[in-house]
């Protein structure tokens, strides 16, 4: 589209409706009334950073809340005092912006304004960022050139943004993940945060902070809603999309992914065949695989197939667990490793949901304890398989120190109250311990908890929503509070 005076009148016009607190001071209903996210406390100290200098990327799969945090962002902003004048924001995906460069879009909010952008702190967030060519070439430019302004982007291409957040961005841009809803975010969400009780417990040479519930059936329950339909805001707040979120999560998540933002990004040709894969993929989610295997049962090429685990893992769909040995070593060849949906109702949006009697619920439990750790950067996360003989185990989650090649903790992620009465039936578990000197682990259950004697260490159990709980709020809080989390 040629830009022209008339454009330019119609870009000003767009401006100011999506920039409503110009002249209101304040943002609309649409934002104002929805609870923020938990992560806002993480993400808000780095928008009004400007020390060091840098663009902040704010990266995530589709449908989590990103234009909403940029948005509680700005109404925080000028609640604290920020000029709402002095706060820009605009949508690279409106269809008025097309093929215009950043730099002429963020001028011409300055002339609405009147501001002068090598003189005036501005704060300028720019959404969907990534329908822009070569967007983190200008932003890298208008970040050196504008000392005063602090840029923020945001982008569901989550994989392409990345790539190109490292490739350019190198000491400019800072990113930010924001994955699905923990379950901590969604209880608080759901308004049943007053059923959960912290709680001290000794651990090794110190204590640790977990949480147990007044209400073990109601939290069983919610844990098993937010399996099937939990990982996604607005499933918690529309009314009408709760009364079929398998169809939106399917629709406005999955098929836009497979559909539009892989086949663009990479020149996949065959969308159904990514699709098949995928669908196999979220039916076993927690289930160990082969590039064997896969390729058997897909009817994928090998080297096709690693090239679309990769697109998928990229995408935050799926993420991919390796596998270390009964003396946490890693295997020189990856021959087996797990994939796990990052989010489990994923899985729910394709097939039927699930109850606490479904033969797949252990699976999706696993993948929903493993999605509240995911967020996390700076864990190493494995699970252990051996076979030595006739001796064969695993061990659900296994917290690594890559450089010694040691546990840190295991966890054996459990839908079941059997082993709380008898914990000599963890045999793997025990053999685990004993093989890496490990003095206590933790297991989870549907509602027992406490410590058990075996063999000389101790075993905590604990609900495993309880858990997940826990595992959510201290990723948010990046803090190590419990067992490594």
């Amino acid at each position: 589209m040629e830009y022209t005076p008339w454009l330019e009148k119609q870009i000003i016009g767009r401006m100011k409706v999506e920039n409503p607190w110009w002249t209101e001071g304040r943002l609309s209903n649409d934002y104002s009334t929805m609870s923020p996210r938990q992560y806002m406390k993480v993400f808000f100290p780095l928008v009004m950073s400007k020390d060091p200098r840098r663009a902040l990327i704010l990266m995530g799969p589709r449908r989590v809340g990103k234009t909403v945090m940029m948005h509680h962002a700005m109404q925080r902003m000028i609640e604290e005092g920020i000029p709402a004048q002095n706060i820009i924001y605009i949508n690279v995906e409106t269809p008025i912006y097309n093929k215009i460069f950043l730099e002429q879009l963020f001028g011409i909010a300055c002339s609405i304004l009147e501001k002068d952008p090598t003189k005036d702190s501005l704060y300028v967030f720019f959404d969907e960022i990534q329908y822009l060519k070569n967007w983190e070439v200008e932003l890298k430019s208008m970040v050196d050139t504008y000392r005063n302004i602090k840029f923020i982007a945001s982008g569901s291409a989550a994989a392409e943004l990345k790539r190109r957040s490292d490739e350019s961005g190198a000491g400019r841009f800072t990113d930010f993940n924001l994955p699905p809803l923990t379950f901590y975010e969604y209880m608080h969400l759901k308004g049943y945060a007053n059923i959960m009780l912290p709680k001290t417990i000794a651990w090794g040479s110190g204590t640790s902070e977990i949480y147990s519930t007044i209400d073990i059936n109601r939290l069983n329950a919610l844990f098993i809603d937010y399996i099937n339909f939990g990982g996604y805001p607005e499933v918690v707040f529309s009314d009408k999309i709760s009364e079929n979120p398998g169809q939106f999560i399917r629709h406005d998540i999955i098929d836009k992914v497979l559909l539009r933002d892989l086949p663009s990004l990479y020149g996949i040709n065959d969308v159904q065949e990514l699709n098949s894969l995928f669908t196999m993929i979220a039916y076993h989610s927690g289930s160990q695989f082969s590039y064997e295997k896969l390729s058997k049962e897909s009817g994928v090429q090998k080297d096709t197939l690693k090239k679309y685990i990769n697109y998928l893992e990229a995408a935050f769909l799926i993420r991919v667990v390796k596998r270390t040995d009964e003396t946490a070593k890693s295997y020189q060849r990856e021959t087996q490793f797990k994939i796990y949906l990052t989010n489990p109702s994923l899985r729910c949006a394709l097939f039927e949901p699930l109850t606490e009697q479904s033969p797949e619920i252990g699976n999706m439990v696993e993948t929903a304890v493993y999605s509240q750790w995911f967020p996390r950067q700076s864990v190493e996360l494995r699970y252990a398989n051996w076979r030595q003989g006739r001796q064969q185990g695993e061990v659900d989650l296994v917290g690594l120190d890559i450089s010694r090649q040691k546990p840190f903790w295991a966890v054996e992620i459990k839908w079941s109250n059997l082993f709380f009465n008898n914990p000599g039936d963890l045999k793997s578990l025990n053999y685990f311990m004993e093989s890496n000197k490990l003095n206590e682990a933790l297991v989870t259950t549907i509602s027992e908890a406490g410590w058990k004697g075996l063999n000389e260490k101790r075993i905590y159990f604990i609900p495993v929503a309880c858990y997940a709980y826990t595992v959510g709020e201290n990723t948010i809080n990046q803090s190590k509070s419990f067992y490594g989390v």
